[in-house]
């Protein structure tokens, strides 16, 4: 089997660590391993495949002879948008984790069990853009259903986890919970998210926008309409709460016809890398310590409107730092490889 050098930008970061873990776990074919990060983590130590890597600065000339068939960049969208060219110069493919790219027409966004047929228009610009955590998880849920029924409305509340603000939201937390316990919440400090996130949630993520929703809330609108090639009416409300990590959704689900809940709870649990979780009476369904540390998409509670015979009402979870972005990317690369026998 062939094996491919890998480029790993944010490589000290929450995603970036990640991505090293799923590698290993998922076998992929590597080569060799390019850490990149900020000149003040250059020199770290990164392990990867029984041996050590020294964090590299990224620079606009790092990829040059460095022979990347495939860099992954998951440090912030104002990072993706000035290195990523230099990456797909050197004829590298680049799998994007930011926000920055996943709107361009030009540039394709992906959940490959979704819609892995547009892989292929990463020629267009050698970029393939990973979606929100968010997005990624829904439209898992989506894709089978629609393919029965043929979804009309979406509309969605999330339950975030604190690890949706990377390592600092996760400190943050931690840190506030500690504060409780030695009564000192009242002075927590609060930095990461906008109120203090222990003992509370917050229905707020992101900036707001002139329409009403946040910028969260519309990713989660326009990209499941660009992966699903599909304008079905989607309204989200995104809610931050005191959980380390992985997202939660209430989804409910309008068709263009009536559904059958058998046949529905079928589709669902035949999805690929989806399990389905689904008998109240036993306290069985999906939760965050369910989905942590995990590579499936989860749902429950799976049931038809008590009013409408063509509306479902869901309960979906999965790691939104594996499945809503490392893992995500990686098996992108693994179908990119497949498709492209790169």
């Amino acid at each position: 089997m062939r094996k491919y050098n890998i480029a790993v930008v944010g490589a000290t970061g929450a995603v970036g660590e990640e991505l090293f873990r799923v590698m290993t776990e998922m076998k992929f074919p590597v080569n060799k391993i390019l850490p990149l990060t900020s000149s003040r983590s250059a020199g770290t130590d990164i392990s990867f495949g029984g041996q050590k890597y020294k964090a590299v600065e990224l620079t606009e000339d790092v990829f040059k002879d460095a022979d990347i068939h495939i860099a992954f960049f998951s440090a912030g969208g104002s990072i993706s948008e000035k290195y990523a060219k230099f990456a797909v110069e050197s004829g590298a493919v680049v799998i994007d984790n930011t926000s920055h790219f996943r709107m361009d027409d030009d540039i394709p966004l992906v959940v490959p069990e979704v819609n892995p047929e547009d892989i292929m228009l990463y020629k267009n610009r050698g970029i393939i853009a990973n979606p929100n955590c968010s997005t990624i998880q829904m439209v898992q849920s989506l894709k089978p259903l629609d393919d029965l029924y043929g979804i009309t409305r979406v509309d969605v509340s999330t339950y975030q986890a604190a690890s949706g603000a990377g390592k600092e939201g996760m400190a943050e937390l931690v840190q506030q919970m500690q504060d409780f316990f030695a009564f000192k919440l009242e002075d927590t400090e609060v930095k990461a998210f906008a109120h203090r996130l222990a003992l509370n949630v917050i229905p707020h993520i992101d900036v707001p926008q002139p329409n009403g929703f946040t910028k969260e809330e519309m990713k989660m609108v326009n990209e499941t309409q660009k992966i699903m090639h599909k304008k079905m009416q989607i309204a989200a409300t995104c809610v931050r709460v005191p959980v380390l990590r992985s997202h939660s959704e209430s989804i409910t689900i309008t068709f263009g016809q009536d559904v059958d809940l058998e046949e529905s709870r079928e589709a669902l649990a035949n999805f690929e890398n989806m399990k389905l979780i689904d008998d109240i009476s036993k306290n069985e369904y999906p939760m965050p310590m369910t989905a942590t540390d995990t590579d499936y998409t989860y749902v429950g509670r799976v049931r038809k409107d008590i009013y409408q015979n063509n509306m479902l009402h869901l309960w979906n979870v999965a790691d939104q730092v594996r499945v809503g972005a490392a893992t995500n990317s990686v098996r992108i690369a693994q179908k990119l490889i497949e498709m492209e026998n790169l």
